[in-house]
């Protein structure tokens, strides 16, 4: 595990390379006290710490997925004071970003608003970044006791946001974080491709527009 600088950030920026490597960097999103950065750990030490400082950062991790080697690189934010602050999302971040999880706890109503306002601004970002893939994930799945978001209205805001969504415990277990972020590299993977074949097609367009816009002579 190796902690970056995000002053040299933007050269993770590519998943091209051989044919056996890739690279992804996925941006954690949420408010304070969600579990992003145990949500993180988990996923990169397979351990479950519960306590964190406001530290940000960002983790290089290599994971081998069907026989090829994936590394992640996991931009953990801190979220600002302001709830409604515009900086919650920032322009860089979106840039950098090839994927987003956003977390909440389903024992804080609060950290889904904060989830939702976040997706808003995403979504209303420049044209490079408002289809970025996104994933919303309920954390704390092991404090039933303490619910206050129903597994049902994540889910139905998600499907209205065009977002995956999960409900997972980071607390309990790895397999479920495990999900997640093998789930985003795929949805990562189809929206490079759709962009490819984007590109292509206006490619295809410009040149036959050339053709044919060429005066007869």
């Amino acid at each position: 595990m190796v902690v970056q600088d995000k002053t040299n950030s933007h050269q993770y920026k590519t998943m091209e390379g051989n044919q056996h490597k890739a690279e992804a960097n996925v941006l954690l999103l949420g408010a304070l006290n969600v579990g992003k950065s145990a949500l993180t750990v988990r996923f990169l030490t397979r351990r479950f710490i519960g306590e964190y400082g406001e530290i940000e950062s960002i983790y290089n991790h290599t994971d081998k997925i069907d026989g090829r080697e994936i590394s992640f690189n996991i931009w953990d934010s801190l979220y600002p004071q302001s709830c409604e602050s515009p900086d919650s999302v920032s322009e860089k971040q979106l840039l950098w970003a090839d994927g987003v999880i956003l977390v909440y706890s389903i024992c804080d109503r609060s950290s889904f608003e904060v989830v939702r306002h976040q997706v808003q601004l995403i979504r209303q970002a420049g044209k490079t970044c408002a289809h970025v893939p996104i994933i919303i994930v309920g954390n704390k799945r092991d404090l039933q006791h303490q619910r206050v978001v129903s597994s049902e209205e994540g889910r139905l805001f998600a499907l209205s946001a065009d977002c995956a969504f999960y409900e997972i415990s980071a607390a309990e277990t790895y397999h479920g974080v495990l999900l997640v972020f093998h789930e985003l590299l795929e949805l990562i993977k189809e929206s490079r491709s759709v962009k490819k074949g984007a590109i292509g097609i206006k490619g295809i367009v410009r040149s036959v527009s050339a053709v044919f816009g060429k005066k007869r002579e």
